[in-house]
């Protein structure tokens, strides 16, 4: 079935759009602030949609195929833990005078995104399938060793305040039950019509989906980050640096593995995009005396938010698709 004009136009600028989103985010709230619990409650159930919506568009065989892919699940895990903990660590000590925006920064710089990036992958042509295969590990091995990442870059004392239970529930919220929801429509897709009505239905939906997830991250957090700009100035500039030289050793490391154009994609995309939704429990459990970590941590999803837009259209610039190639997913 063709896809209706309203999706054909939103299809085309749908960049434009997210700008649009996130901007109408910040005014909402930093207009209203009031807001700002209700939306951050809107966080998970929208981004299980969005990821529904994602999932729903990879067709099983292509993550089955992804699991098998073994030189691109060690180029993503060397990426993630051997290259970005190496860079986290060389910018957190530009904070290391403040504990509270030190422990923020590496909080957040030392977890790779399991949830939207897949999303902001599939835009830039990468190989979401098999990112979406590389997720449950990825979440496996941060949670591992994010504790030994804490424990040499700011001492031991930290590691009290670790708790994997964010962890646990973002896998099961995020991966495991959007996931299985897909696979059941998929399955109900093959025999019945109404399945492949959903299918077409979320599969316009995601440029809307997108911008109203955009919208709730940025308005539940900007009037938080607003409060205390000016201590939060200081990580920005790490938090752009970041983004830029992540993008550089994802591709770097993706071209030492002699990955084709749509996983070297991914890759630069998983090195940059930081599991921040999922680790601000973890700054918010932090002693009053820290209070500014969670809120560095919510600076950077701001930062990163702002650097996926970008992205989106700069990566398939610097990672371009030489030859044809047999998938993209």
């Amino acid at each position: 079935m063709r896809l209706g004009p309203l999706v054909e136009w939103w299809d085309r600028r749908q960049i434009a759009l997210y700008v649009v989103a996130i901007g109408v985010g910040a005014t909402l709230g930093l207009a209203a602030p009031q807001v700002a619990p209700a939306l951050e409650h809107s966080i998970e159930p929208v981004l299980m949609l969005l990821l529904f919506a994602t999932f729903l568009g990879v067709p099983l065989i292509e993550i089955g195929r992804a699991l098998r892919d073994i030189r691109f699940l060690g180029t993503v895990l060397a990426a993630n833990f051997v290259v970005v903990p190496v860079l986290a660590w060389g910018l957190s000590r530009f904070v290391a005078d403040d504990r509270g925006l030190l422990l923020g920064v590496l909080f957040v710089l030392l977890t790779p995104c399991i949830d939207y990036v897949i999303v902001f992958t599939g835009l830039a042509g990468g190989a979401r399938a098999r990112l979406l295969a590389a997720a449950p590990l990825l979440m496996l091995v941060q949670i591992v060793l994010l504790p030994v990442f804490l424990f040499l870059f700011a001492g031991g004392d930290v590691l009290a305040v670790i708790d994997v239970g964010p962890f646990v529930e973002a896998f099961l919220l995020l991966i495991v039950l959007p996931l299985a929801a897909a696979a059941i429509v998929q399955a109900v897709a093959r025999r019945h019509r109404i399945g492949r009505a959903l299918e077409q239905v979320m599969a316009g939906a995601m440029v809307p989906l997108m911008m109203v997830t955009l919208a709730v991250v940025v308005g539940s957090q900007i009037a938080a980050v607003g409060s205390q700009a000016l201590t939060l100035l200081r990580v920005v500039p790490l938090y752009i640096a970041f983004v830029v030289v992540a993008v550089a050793a994802g591709l770097l490391t993706a071209r030492f593995a002699q990955l084709d154009v749509p996983p070297t994609r991914a890759v630069m995309f998983s090195a940059a995009t930081r599991n921040s939704l999922v680790v601000l429990p973890l700054a918010l459990a932090l002693p009053a005396s820290l209070s500014i970590a969670p809120l560095a941590v919510v600076t950077q999803t701001l930062v990163e938010l702002v650097a996926m837009v970008v992205l989106v259209r700069l990566v398939p610039r610097i990672a371009r698709q030489s030859a044809p190639t047999v998938t993209t997913d």
